[in-house]
């Protein structure tokens, strides 16, 4: 539908109040009312971040029903690690393809949130603890989801960052760090890739439900970032249909049999909420009926399981090797480990897949061996009974093998949607079993399955190699299996940083939180931000990732291209002897500009690229404006400080393979002065400080101007001295002063 004609049916179609209120709110768990008489048909929605959850009539919004069979691609927390828009966009059209054959809409995803905590439950629905990788990300997958005529649903807008009484918790956090971390992701997706809808989160943002908030859902989505799709609520996040319209919500999902209705109508009868209002949010929800129209062809399940594997196999993260992989088909091994026999491939709550198919590693690693594999259980997923049996069964099949394959990890009851963690532990009966086995076997290779990060301590120098395969959907056994035979050559990139101890992430004393509040109290320094700022050990850091071959940077120049931006050259070389991809990953360190507060690491570019063996590539990336800005919070913009930066080429958050200091003009600001500022201000100011001592001829004010003094009293406001020196300054030289520096030049 083009836009003309939209506009042409806008005017045509003439709807009364009562059935403007009626499309605000649901008709049932998954589908929009319809106004049949007004030409609106009803629009389906489905869960499905990383595969469709579709039920049939009567299904509950909790997932404890059934679903139909569908293909359960890699979860965000892999996808996270693949660092490949291509990848993701690839699995948002499969997607697209199955809504669009199944009769969705619109696929309630992805989930952008900032993995500001390990402990959070829900962490395997979300990208990366860093806003550009989320949103870059993210935007490749609405763009994959739309392109089949499917809308999409960004969410849980904002700052949903716990499962922890994630109905009512408020999360208090300053505009600064909402504005440069928690909402970023958001932004990127809504300008980048116009989803269909942003849904609403559960949780108060400082005090004000994410359903009320009129700041966030009006004035920043709507006004500064120009959203035009609808708001919807997460199921049941409406507390006061009336207030969450006002605020900027259209559509209230579940449908709550005619309440929400009779309530608004009240209010629009009442005067408590304007019909205009109303009008705008009816017509944002009709043009919901856009989506899904598009043509409808079957799914090939077989080549959607394809897709599948080839995503999860770009997700996989090589942690650590010490000449044990690939395996060798000739290599007699043991597999070990209730994970390689029955997968866990994806989380637990709303986004459970009925996959239809699943590909355990031991199946798969048949067709790769040469010889019979032998397994042993190793351990009981659900804890039950003595593992000691299992543990001495798995230990004497390793002492007569040449490498043991131990798959470990977090079973569902351990994470999923609505509880957090409260350890980053490994269930003691794994990593018992993890130092037993290495005992004993020549060589110990250990895969990882987890939603959230799960520590490595107390046995990671016990074992050779470590896959980190994270949850990588149903295909995710297949991968592995090429992976570890070297079928495939390893390129994820950890998407969040593996930390020595839970004691050590940034979030530590402050979560989750006390009494309905979880105050953000590291502000900016979350993950690999506060760990390159703060020097904390951790065991990998963000970006970190290996591969079968060797890449060389041959040649990284930093090149100024205006007083905010500069465009950086990058050529690597593929030195091994396996093709491979290879992640650039582009820092900023900002830390020396002391105006504010800046981490000493910031990802602000990346690009992901295959090279085959003895060849390089060439790359350019852009650094724009807001690669170096900060939030203002006195001018409510982003601001460029004049001066020195740092461009790192990191081969990981923490590992500099080059870098170059450029110096940048940014914004020269004049900031407005008032008796309220403080002395310190007044005479560090650009026009007025040089000018201030000719100006007054206190011998006061002067003696204020030497270095011990400043010290002492430069934090004072400018009232308190003038309260002092009274008569000693002359009449309006303060005033006069003041009034230089209201108007600013960017």
């Amino acid at each position: 539908m083009t836009e003309t004609t939209e506009n042409q049916e806008q005017h045509t179609i003439t709807l009364t109040t009562e059935q403007m209120v009626t499309l605000l709110s649901g008709r049932d768990t998954w589908s929009t009312q319809p106004v049949e008489s007004a030409g609106i048909r009803s629009v389906r929605l489905s869960d499905g971040p990383h595969g469709l959850r579709v039920q049939e009539e009567g299904g509950d919004p909790l997932g404890f029903l059934p679903s139909l069979p569908a293909t359960c691609f890699p979860p965000a927390v892999a996808l996270g690690s693949s660092w490949d828009p291509g990848v993701v966009a690839k699995v948002g059209e499969a997607l697209g393809r199955e809504a669009q054959a199944a009769g969705i809409d619109i696929i309630l995803g992805p989930g952008v949130n900032i993995k500001r905590s390990p402990l959070c439950g829900r962490n395997f629905e979300y990208l990366s603890e860093d806003p550009l990788l989320s949103g870059v990300l993210g935007a490749a997958y609405v763009k994959g989801v739309q392109s089949t005529g499917v809308g999409a649903s960004v969410k849980h807008f904002a700052a949903n960052n716990q499962e922890t009484d994630r109905m009512r918790v408020s999360a208090d956090v300053d505009e600064r760090t909402l504005r440069e971390i928690y909402l970023p992701a958001f932004e990127r997706v809504v300008k980048e890739a116009e989803p269909a809808t942003v849904m609403c989160a559960y949780n108060k943002i400082n005090g004000v439900y994410g359903s009320e908030n009129r700041w966030l859902l009006t004035e920043v989505l709507r006004r500064q970032w120009g959203f035009t799709g609808a708001v919807v609520s997460d199921w049941g996040a409406v507390h006061d249909p009336a207030a969450a319209v006002r605020a900027g919500v259209d559509l209230e999902m579940p449908g709550t049999r005619g309440r929400s209705v009779r309530e608004l109508m009240a209010a629009v009868v009442a005067g408590e909420l304007d019909e205009a209002v109303v009008s705008e949010s009816a017509e944002r929800v009709r043009r919901l009926g856009r989506y899904g129209l598009g043509e409808t062809n079957a799914v090939d399940p077989d080549a959607h399981h394809a897709i599948a594997r080839e995503a999860a196999s770009a997700c996989t993260v090589l942690l650590k090797n010490e000449d044990v992989l690939p395996l060798s088909p000739d290599a007699r091994i043991v597999v070990i480990g209730e994970f390689a026999r029955t997968p866990r491939f994806q989380g637990g709550g709303s986004s459970h897949v009925n996959a239809t198919r699943i590909d355990s590693f031991l199946c798969a690693a048949e067709e790769h061996a040469r010889g019979p594999i032998e397994f042993a259980a190793g351990y009981d997923v659900d804890g039950d009974g003595d593992p000691r049996p299992l543990r001495e069964a798995a230990v004497t099949a390793a002492a007569a093998c040449e490498v043991a394959v131990i798959f470990v990890g977090l079973g569902e009851a351990d994470e999923s949607e609505g509880f957090d963690r409260t350890s980053i532990d490994l269930p003691e009966a794994q990593t018992a079993l993890i130092r037993a086995v290495s005992t004993v076997s020549a060589k110990t290779v250990v895969v990882l399955s987890h939603g959230g990060v799960v520590g490595l301590e107390g046995w990671h120098d016990d074992v050779d190699a470590i896959v980190d395969g994270f949850l990588l959907g149903q295909a995710g056994g297949s991968a592995l299996a090429e992976i570890i035979y070297g079928v495939v050559n390893p390129s994820g990139k950890l998407a969040e940083t593996i930390p020595m101890r839970l004691e050590d992430t940034a979030s530590f004393t402050n979560f989750p939180g006390e009494q309905g509040h979880v105050v953000y109290g590291e502000r900016l320094f979350v993950g690999y931000r506060s760990v390159a700022t703060t020097g904390v050990a951790v065991r990998y850091p963000f970006g970190h990732g290996l591969s079968y071959t060797t890449f060389r940077v041959r040649r990284f120049q930093v090149s100024v291209t205006g007083s905010d931006r500069v465009t950086v050259s990058v050529a690597v070389e593929n030195v091994g002897d396996r093709d491979g991809a290879h992640v650039i990953q582009i820092y900023v360190d900002a830390s020396s500009r002391g105006f504010v507060q800046r981490p000493a690491r910031e990802l602000r570019a990346f690009a992901k690229v295959f090279i085959p063996a003895g060849r390089s590539a060439d790359l350019e990336l852009a650094l724009d404006r807001r690669a170096f800005a900060y939030w203002d919070t006195e001018l409510s913009d982003w601001c460029v400080t004049p001066g020195e930066y740092r461009v790192i080429l990191g081969r990981d958050a923490l590992t500099s393979d080059a870098e170059e200091t450029v110096i940048l003009g940014g914004d020269h600001i004049v900031r407005e002065l008032t008796l309220r500022s403080t002395v310190q201000e007044w005479f560090d100011h650009p026009v007025v400080g040089p000018i201030l001592l000719e100006t007054l001829e206190s011998k006061l004010l002067f003696g204020l101007a030497q270095p011990g003094t400043l010290r002492v009293l430069g934090s004072l406001p400018m009232q308190k001295i003038v309260n002092l020196v009274g008569e000693g300054i002359p009449p309006g030289a303060i005033e006069s002063l003041m009034a230089m520096t209201v108007h600013s030049e960017k």
